[in-house]
């Protein structure tokens, strides 16, 4: 069961991960492994372990029923103990659930979420790394302007562009595996005390993290929310960088800028009432759904104030917030990949773009020419007289230069055709573009391994 909502800011698969089903199955898997576990030390009967773990099926449960009955008895974990221990035969009904709190149950079964939650997520993110790496590459030295504060600033190329994408996306691939360690059991019984497994709980806690394949915590960690909360900055993180892709993607796709579009696809990016239009729908829906996360990430955070053993609300909280957050960063994630696969790059608007100015794009590249003979401060001043002369008479800096005495007789005809070509001003960046690519093929071999 999903949301609705789901189907536009969010992915089928991340979607099924976090239903209320997966989490009665997680909740579900807690008390087959804590029945085990418990077996194993003798805390209760082999027998009773093998019966509660036939019944821990989540085909023989009514989640709509269970999560009803838990409107009222304020956890899930309440109504799943009770047709648990209805289903399981004999005697072993008495040992269900032995030793543990609701927490337990439901901690656990948001860990095993969240772990696949994070692989799914780590899987788009590699898909779109693979995008941007393939445009990195591919448009190396496809011109275009750089810009600072939207105005045009100096020249860089799309592969450039696509290299930092990369870079961006390759790291928050590298920040979600590190959430990893953060995945912990969770079993403390009522308090955290284990008190109810006597001698027997560290090793019960062992077995069962064994089991569950996640870490042993140091101690239970009923409310203290920091493992959660790592993770929640995290996603955070992940939706931020989103959205700066998906925001660079729509106002490159600018009518007026016009360097980039989405792909096209039957009934994609349409107006109701425009005919022309072809709208960034992917980098909108991208944007939208990361905004969405970055809003669940406060909730999270403000609920790691918890009282005492258990809280009051804080935790709570979580049962929405958690999904939702991995919910909306995956559909940033898809989002963003989409429109970066279909991408199409109009390298000769670009080239277009770079000449709107007459040059004025050039004018560090000529003030630096300059500055080797004249110092930075007068190369800077005779540039900028040069460069108001260009914006008033409506001609080209090269050949404002070329006729400027203070100019022409400092650098020669070729020098000042070089510092005013784009291709010859682009520094470190095919450096750059090539740690970007090496980065992300790291990063993929280690996720091979």
């Amino acid at each position: 069961m999903s949301e609705p909502i789901d189907v536009l800011f969010s992915t089928p698969t991340m979607s099924a991960a976090f239903s209320l089903e997966a989490h009665v199955r997680g909740m579900l898997a807690f008390e087959a492994a804590l029945a085990s576990a418990e077996a194993s030390v003798g805390v209760i009967p082999r027998e009773a372990a093998l019966a509660i773990a036939a019944s821990c099926r989540v085909e023989l449960f009514d989640v709509a029923a269970l999560y009803h009955e838990a409107a009222r008895a304020g956890t899930p974990a309440i109504p799943l103990v009770r047709m648990l221990t209805v289903r399981v035969e004999g005697d072993a009904q008495k040992f269900v659930h032995w030793g543990a709190t609701s927490q337990d149950a439901i901690d656990s079964a948001l860990m095993l979420q969240m772990r696949e939650g994070l692989d799914l997520l780590v899987d788009g993110l590699l898909g779109l790394c693979s995008a941007c790496a393939l445009h990195a590459e591919q448009h190396r030295g496809t011109l275009m302007a750089g810009r600072t504060l939207l105005q045009q600033a100096l020249p860089i190329t799309f592969g450039l562009k696509a290299a930092r994408w990369l870079a961006l996306a390759t790291r928050q691939v590298g920040a979600l595996h590190a959430c990893r360690q953060h995945l912990a059991v969770q079993l403390g019984g009522a308090a955290g005390t284990l008190a109810s497994l006597g001698d027997k709980g560290l090793r019960v806690v062992e077995l069962l993290a064994e089991t569950l394949q996640l870490a042993v915590p140091e101690l239970p960690w009923h409310t203290e929310r920091d493992r959660v909360a790592q993770i929640a900055a995290t996603l955070g993180v992940v939706a931020g960088a989103m959205e700066k892709i998906a925001g660079d993607v729509a106002l490159l796709a600018q009518t007026e800028v016009g360097e980039v579009a989405e792909g096209s696809a039957p009934g994609k990016g349409g107006s109701s009432a425009m005919p022309q239009k072809r709208n960034p729908v992917d980098a909108t829906s991208a944007v939208a759904s990361a905004r969405l996360a970055i809003g669940m990430v406060p909730v999270i955070m403000a609920g790691m104030a918890q009282e005492h053993e258990r809280a009051v609300g804080g935790w709570q909280a979580e049962w929405a917030a958690i999904p939702s957050l991995f919910r909306y960063t995956a559909g940033a994630v898809e989002r963003v990949r989409d429109a970066v696969v279909g991408l199409q790059i109009d390298a000769d608007r670009m080239s277009a773009n770079l000449a709107i100015t007459r040059g004025l794009i050039m004018s560090e590249s000529l003030t630096m020419a300059l500055a080797t003979r004249l110092g930075r401060p007068e190369a800077y001043r005779i540039v900028q007289a040069a460069c108001q002369q260009v914006i008033e008479s409506d001609v080209e800096l090269r050949q404002v230069a070329l006729a400027d005495t203070r100019i022409n007789t400092v650098l020669s005809p070729e020098e000042i055709e070089r510092s005013l070509d784009p291709a010859s001003y682009l520094g470190s960046t095919d450096a750059f573009i090539d740690r970007a690519l090496a980065a992300y093929r790291e990063s993929e071999s280690l996720q091979e391994r």
